[in-house]
């Protein structure tokens, strides 16, 4: 059951609602090929529409400064090692948008006039990351991540807003031959999950 958060107000997609965007991720590959599992990241960021679309969409505009890194790496040399840290996640491009069921969108029941306003039980997400500093002598890094998630999206009668936790995907693409002779190629894609997403509101 959603219930509102410490402030007792509403959280909305607006500039009056900071979000903590929560991300548990695995089998994360840095730069120097080290995967690394169990690790946890933390951004503030508000949810901003633009106006003049239909259906709503917009962008998250990151609150800064820093969050922190917990993640246990493994590799041939130290399959357990944990590394702790504060090391900003910065967001180079985000893009969310409300909408029907991606899958039956022709469907939609506001279109019938069944609701005041349109229906739309999920927000899409892309996020893009920058290239991100890992601490030690070795100066590893993760490389910029683009990320996507079918966030389950609730308007509740007491707490506004309210994001359900997700998977949180990559994009995978094959190329493969579209004939027998391999004169052409086509590109196919799917989505891989590599962790969650969760969203925890703060409103001013």
């Amino acid at each position: 059951m959603a219930t509102k958060n410490a402030s007792g107000k509403k959280a909305t997609l607006d500039e009056k609602t900071t979000w903590k965007l929560r991300f548990a991720l695995s089998g994360i590959r840095t730069v120097n090929n080290k995967r690394l599992d169990n690790l946890f990241l933390q951004i503030d960021g508000q949810f901003l529409e633009e106006d003049g679309y239909e259906p709503p969409q917009g962008f998250i505009k990151q609150i800064l400064p820093s969050v922190e890194i917990v993640s246990s790496s493994s590799s041939d040399d130290d399959a357990k090692a944990k590394t702790i840290a504060r090391t900003p996640l910065e967001l180079s491009s985000s893009r969310w948008m409300l909408s029907e069921d991606p899958e039956d969108r022709q469907f939609g029941l506001w279109i019938w006039g069944l609701f005041k306003e349109p229906l739309y039980p999920f927000m899409l997400l892309e996020i893009e990351t920058k290239e991100m500093v890992l601490p030690g002598k070795e100066e590893d890094k993760i490389g910029p991540l683009k990320l996507f998630a079918q966030v389950t999206h609730i308007r509740d009668n007491d707490a506004g807003v309210v994001l359900k936790d997700c998977d949180l995907n990559v994009k995978e693409i094959e190329t493969v031959n579209a004939d027998p002779f391999g004169a052409s190629k086509i590109e196919l894609f799917e989505y891989v999950s590599i962790g969650q997403i969760s969203f925890q509101p703060t409103v001013s």
